[in-house]
């Protein structure tokens, strides 16, 4: 087989006997679609059909594809220098992606660690944390407390403070490390706040207080776990508690970072900082894959007074030049842009395009935030059924669990969003 130019019926072939696909099974495999090209807001499929996305990648690519200055950015780069060890080095691109994060962060978040995958930065996260406490001489401090419901990536460490039950990692609870959880937040974003909805997580605080080396948690939005919203009060407690106990907290921004919500970083709607921060997804516009763990000095020189002296982790790729120097031209994207003005007019347009949905017999619930529109449906979905009507209606939505949602790229037109918004009412309510 020549594999230099596959057609599509050889692509098919080799995708059904060898390639493994997230979340899916080989002796079942779930339907894909064959994309040969993506600009804008659209994917072009090998059969001549055009798709709208409404995923945006995942959620990373915030300005769509094939942005000419992203491009330039690492075609320019490419001619310099497309990778070199990190270890010893530095180079301009990580110079400059590292002065940019620490100047829109929240004070005081200094200190930056580059990684390759927004998992890796989790596990970086929680290792800055453990070690900080056994420089300390608090080796017990050892355990994370952290949100049911909640999700943060698939690597061991990461999904010990997954949701145990309801998550997506359940079959590993004998092998994960024990992290302690409180109930999913049950105050909704838009919902008046009463000091009750905090009491849970205040309890296995105080309670574990002793063990635990930090709290992690997604600012405001439970993403991947349930997509649930919760309010900014409490937010300020998480925060407070954390505080007064000398717990410290990490804040795992990776899909909500970058302005999605309708703020630069989630944890600003609370006004708070968090000790460790995680970003990722859009960071480089989706461009390259590249993750960041920042946090204050305090934890930085705590590491520094450990017994290795050294921070115990360093990733092959870590601030890689080609996706720091795509990672500064999205973020000098983002910032020149009007993207609140942006968020704002996404977000008003999902909740006005997908109220319809309410009415829905098979709807639990809608709700939409920033560039975030989510219908909840009251059963588990076909995805693969659910996947072909959407495509079949001009649009890549790729619903999960119970959820059918979209998080657009920042740039789409009113009547691109239009076109997945119907797609979405009419696909749930068929009659």
């Amino acid at each position: 087989m020549n594999l230099k130019n596959l057609s599509a019926s050889q692509i098919h072939a080799i995708d059904q006997a060898h390639v493994w696909h997230p979340y899916s099974s080989l002796s079942q495999p779930l339907p894909t679609y064959h994309v040969t090209s993506a600009k804008g807001v659209r994917l072009q499929l090998g059969d001549g059909r055009e798709l709208i996305d409404g995923m945006s990648s995942w959620w990373c690519a915030i300005h769509g594809y094939n942005h000419p200055q992203l491009n330039e950015a690492v075609t320019t780069q490419l001619t310099k220098m497309s990778h070199v060890m990190f270890g010893g080095i530095i180079h301009e691109p990580a110079a400059q992606l590292a002065q940019r994060l620490v100047d829109i962060t929240p004070e005081p978040l200094n200190k930056v660690f580059f990684s390759d995958s927004g998992s890796v930065s989790v596990e970086i996260a929680m290792k800055m944390a453990l070690q900080f406490w056994q420089a300390k001489g608090r080796a017990e401090k050892n355990r994370l407390l952290t949100l049911r419901k909640g999700y943060h990536g698939d690597t061991f460490a990461a999904m010990s403070v997954c949701d145990p039950e309801t998550g997506m990692h359940h079959l590993f609870s004998e092998v994960l490390h024990p992290q302690v959880f409180s109930e999913s937040p049950r105050c909704r974003f838009d919902e008046a706040w009463q000091p009750d909805y905090l009491a849970d997580f205040e309890h296995q605080l105080i309670n574990h207080k002793e063990q635990l080396a930090a709290v992690i948690l997604e600012p405001i939005v439970q993403g991947a776990g349930g997509m649930h919203f919760y309010s900014v009060d409490y937010l300020k407690g998480v925060r407070a508690l954390c505080d007064e106990h000398d717990v410290l907290l990490i804040a795992d921004e990776i899909a909500t970072g970058f302005g999605r919500t309708g703020k630069l970083f989630a944890c600003e709607w609370a006004g708070i900082s968090p000790d460790i921060m995680c970003v990722g997804k859009s960071l480089t516009g989706g461009y390259m894959t590249l993750a960041a763990t920042l946090c204050n000095e305090r934890v930085s020189d705590g590491i520094g007074e450990s017994e290795a002296g050294v921070f115990m982790h360093g990733p092959t790729f870590m601030a890689n030049p080609l996706a720091c120097a795509v990672a500064n031209a999205s973020i000098e994207l983002l910032l020149a842009s009007d993207w609140q003005g942006n968020i704002a007019r996404i977000e008003a347009q999902l909740k006005d395009q997908l109220a319809p949905c309410k009415a829905h017999g098979t709807v639990a619930d809608v709700r939409v935030l920033g560039a975030i529109g989510v219908v909840e449906m009251n059963d588990a979905v076909d995805v693969a059924a659910l996947q072909k009507s959407f495509v079949e209606a001009g649009v890549w939505i790729r619903p999960f669990a119970k959820l059918v949602y979209v998080m657009p790229a920042f740039n789409i037109e009113a009547a691109d969003l239009s076109s997945l918004t119907a797609a979405i009412v009419e696909v749930l309510n068929p009659g």
